[in-house]
């Protein structure tokens, strides 16, 4: 009896290095970015879990034979998230780009292409995404420093696949298509429960926004502000300050509403710092520097560790007594605003936009007391927390039809049970996840 990374298999099963199945095992290329062009470049970015997000390809600027390309896809080959923390070892399956135009894949994505005859292309896709596979990934395969990590090609070439015969190959792919399939269904369900609760919460905001602005007209920030702070944004160590160390925020530290102090970088030792850049409890904060949906999120700072430095790329924002931080910082949440934002933002590349202050200063605010404010800024938390109740719940199915996923792939690619009398509805009832 064989075995294949402590798991054992069928009597009747082998198993062999994953190059000696593969006909192609190779990282593509870089690509050379244009608006429009005849290639389409898939990254990490695109090999989503959910499968390819096309409308996160972008375009190689190329002429010629495209299957000369390093990286160019053929149908039924499978893609390998190569580098990065958090996406290392996704992989996905590629058929053809919805628009009929080649593809190539770029220098962070694996391509591996099963042999034919010996190794079933989907089999293959389901074996690389099962649980002992992706545990393999971490604890064998990768190499280099935290946040720097990537799977090792040669590592990957010599890492094991369990192999039944050919049909038995196929019949365990066509199983696993149908029982994955009806699991992603309901999977999409629950992440559209989600985006309603998001949308719901959006509408009220917006809906109480407009209320005041109807019944009471709006005057710009600049008649509240005592002055504006900015950081500085030196060369940090690559992970987050301890306890008792000081660390530089991150621009990812800023989401509308929502303050995240563990978004930081350490300071490294030598570079002393400017205590009247550390941020305290009831800072207004608004992010100068993001992407054109993110960018202008504003947030309070709560209660929180000291130590944690603005950068130079996050205002904090000072009022005078006749407005509060918790006030604009709720209507900064709203379509009014974050429209704003976007339309004003500039930059060089659509992953990276600006504001300038003075754009800050022109934010239109509701000309309510301060009374009216604190209603305002209750009424809004009191339906976020009833929302916000439901979201776990959702979250919890989520994790729950993820891990029953994984679960039957890891059953049927390790031959735990025979798939042509199997219905994933009861497999997995007697599977640990």
């Amino acid at each position: 009896m064989s075995s294949v990374l402590g798991i054992s298999l069928p009597g009747e099963w082998s198993s062999a290095p994953l190059k000696h199945v593969t006909t192609y095992l190779n990282r593509g290329s870089a690509p050379t970015y244009v608006y429009e062009g005849a290639v389409r470049a898939i990254s990490q970015a695109a090999n989503q879990a959910t499968g390819l997000d096309w409308t996160r390809t972008r375009f190689h600027e190329f002429s010629g034979d495209p299957r000369k390309l390093k990286g160019f896809l053929w149908s039924d080959d499978v893609l390998i998230n190569s580098t990065g923390t958090g996406t290392l070892g996704r992989v996905g399956y590629f058929t053809q780009s919805p628009d009929g135009l080649p593809c190539m894949a770029d220098s962070h994505v694996t391509v591996a292409r099963s042999k034919q005859g010996e190794l079933d292309s989907r089999f293959m896709y389901y074996w690389l995404s099962s649980r002992p596979f992706q545990e393999f990934v971490y604890a064998a395969l990768v190499v280099g420093a935290t946040n720097q990590i990537e799977l090792n090609r040669d590592r990957l070439g010599d890492a094991p696949v369990p192999l039944p015969e050919l049909e038995e190959q196929r019949r365990i792919a066509d199983f696993l298509d149908a029982e994955t399939a009806r699991i992603d269904r309901l999977s999409a369900l629950q992440r559209s429960a989600l985006r309603t609760l998001d949308e719901r919460e959006a509408a009220q905001l917006d809906l109480g926004i407009d209320v005041l602005v109807e019944r009471h007209g709006v005057v710009p920030l600049r008649r509240f502000l005592l002055g504006v702070d900015q950081g500085a944004s030196p060369q940090c160590d690559a992970v987050p300050a301890a306890d008792g160390e000081w660390g530089v925020l991150k621009v990812s530290c800023l989401r509308p509403g929502v303050f995240i102090p563990t978004e930081n970088k350490r300071l490294p030792v030598g570079i002393k710092p400017d205590p009247a850049s550390e941020v305290r409890d009831g800072d207004l904060l608004v992010v100068r520097a993001n992407t054109p949906q993110l960018v202008g999120s504003t947030a309070v700072v709560p209660k929180v560790r000291g130590r944690l430095l603005l950068s130079d790329k996050i205002f904090r924002v000072r009022l005078d007594g006749r407005l509060t931080a918790d006030f604009v910082a709720t209507v900064a949440r709203g379509r009014r605003i974050r429209a704003l934002c976007a339309a004003s933002s500039n930059g060089a590349s659509q992953s990276m936009a600006n504001i300038r202050f003075e754009e800050v200063k022109a934010w239109p605010i509701p000309a309510v007391g301060l009374g009216a404010q604190a209603d305002f800024v209750a009424r809004v938390a009191n339906g976020r927390a009833v929302l916000d109740n439901l979201r776990p719940r959702i979250e919890r199915q989520l994790a729950l039809l993820a891990e029953r996923r994984k679960a039957l792939i890891t059953a049927a690619v390790t031959g735990q049970f025979d798939v042509s009398a199997a219905s994933g509805r009861n497999v997995t009832e007697g599977i640990t996840a």
